[in-house]
């Protein structure tokens, strides 16, 4: 049901354009009140990590898809670290911020597809702790508040960040410190990565960085492949941009299209699915998803240096309408494709029956989304009980 949440709200919009000469005083209909999950990727990016890498550009919008199956729906928040690079400075221990908690998904992808690897000096308990302590942290009741730091050398290289504590410092803050180890469980630095997810409260898990990129289930293509490409075009129609930087916002909403089909066509589609679900949010930019969040938004007191070129070329009392048709064009192609997004989905389970189970360790996606659903739960969250591991 979570995942229809975008288009219900969206059919609210569309009433309230409708109906309304000015949305000052419009309220929109509510679904379900959002619960916050505050999530921060900590990336090794040392020369041995290019797996790592390549695997988080794969499935990031799996991951995401995965959160936007929640009830209610997680009012969702990215920040991004890399650590161990060697042209990071050595006083900040290579670590860097590549991004402050943001709603703007299209921003987490287009930073996490820039990261390149070079280096060797892995501060785990460096890279946290910055996380921790520079990053403003929803204060919303019950919220999930989480890290992930994954990396495939000894988690106690610093000697003069400790992990212990910095995992008392999580613990303090109502943060999760989650540890994901890029190799063999068997390796005596797993013990590392455990130890400290156990501290921290968290939960550890060991991958093979590598196994998303030959992962045969990526290359499943379905009937209904095409069709979600093409809507995924269409979609990004809808969008109306203003303010300051709407325009380079809207253009990087369709580079991280290409981003993620360069990266596989898999990504690409689940990408699509993504930016039809309640976790694609672009209030920030898009005057239909800002009506949406914001009630007293009045889209009639903004100047025209404000609008898009689309909204200028028009007379004051014909933007509404506009707007309320551009609304409607979203509600049709989102819910198309989460249509095909789902019949795709038992499309390619039905393939996957057909080919022989692998042995080996979990990949990158299966990590995060295991961890991430159990903790959901325990904050409160529920997810469709067909879909549980």
């Amino acid at each position: 049901m979570s995942r229809y949440f975008r288009t219900a709200v969206l059919f609210a919009v569309v009433a309230i354009i409708g109906s309304t000469p000015g949305l000052a005083s419009a309220a929109p209909i509510p679904a379900e009140k959002p619960k916050n999950i505050d999530l921060v990727i900590c990336l090794d990016v040392s020369n041995s990590m290019d797996g790592l890498i390549e695997s988080a550009k794969l499935r990031l919008w799996d991951i995401v898809n995965e959160l936007a199956r929640a009830k209610p729906t997680p009012d969702l928040r990215v920040a991004l670290y890399s650590y161990g690079h060697n042209n990071y400075p050595a006083d900040k221990g290579w670590v860097r911020k590549e991004l402050d908690l943001t709603t703007d998904l299209d921003e987490v992808y287009a930073k996490l597809t820039a990261l390149r690897t070079n280096g060797g000096t892995e501060y785990v308990a460096r890279v946290t702790r910055d996380a921790i302590a520079e990053q403003k942290w929803t204060d919303k009741a019950n919220a999930l508040k989480v890290i992930f730091v994954c990396g495939n050398e000894p988690a106690d290289q610093d000697k003069e960040v400790h992990l212990y504590d910095v995992a008392a410092m999580a613990k303090k803050q109502g943060v999760l410190i989650n540890t994901i180890y890029c190799g063999a469980n068997a390796n005596a630095e797993a013990a590392g990565w455990r130890n400290y997810a156990t501290q921290a409260g968290g939960s550890y898990a060991n991958i093979d960085q590598d196994r998303a990129r030959r992962d045969p289930v990526a290359g499943i293509k379905s009937p209904h492949d095409e069709r979600l490409l093409e809507l995924n075009g269409k979609l990004n129609g809808t969008y109306v941009a203003f303010g300051d930087d709407g325009a380079a916002k809207g253009a990087n909403q369709v580079l991280q299209d290409s981003a993620a089909a360069k990266a596989s066509p898999s990504a690409a589609l689940a990408r699509a699915e993504s930016k039809a679900n309640g976790l694609y949010r672009n209030g920030s930019w898009d005057l239909i998803d800002r009506m949406r969040d914001d009630p007293k938004f009045d889209v009639t007191k903004l100047k025209d240096e404000e609008l898009c070129e689309e909204m200028r070329k028009l007379k004051p009392e014909e933007r509404l309408a506009y707007l309320k048709k551009k609304a409607e064009e979203r509600v049709a192609i989102q819910k198309e494709i989460n249509d095909l997004s789902g019949k795709r989905a038992k499309y390619v389970a039905e393939q996957v029956k057909k080919i022989p189970k692998s042995e080996g360790e979990k990949a990158l996606d299966e990590a995060f989304k295991g961890i991430i659903r159990d903790q959901a739960q325990a904050k409160g969250f529920e997810f469709p009980a067909a879909e549980k591991k």
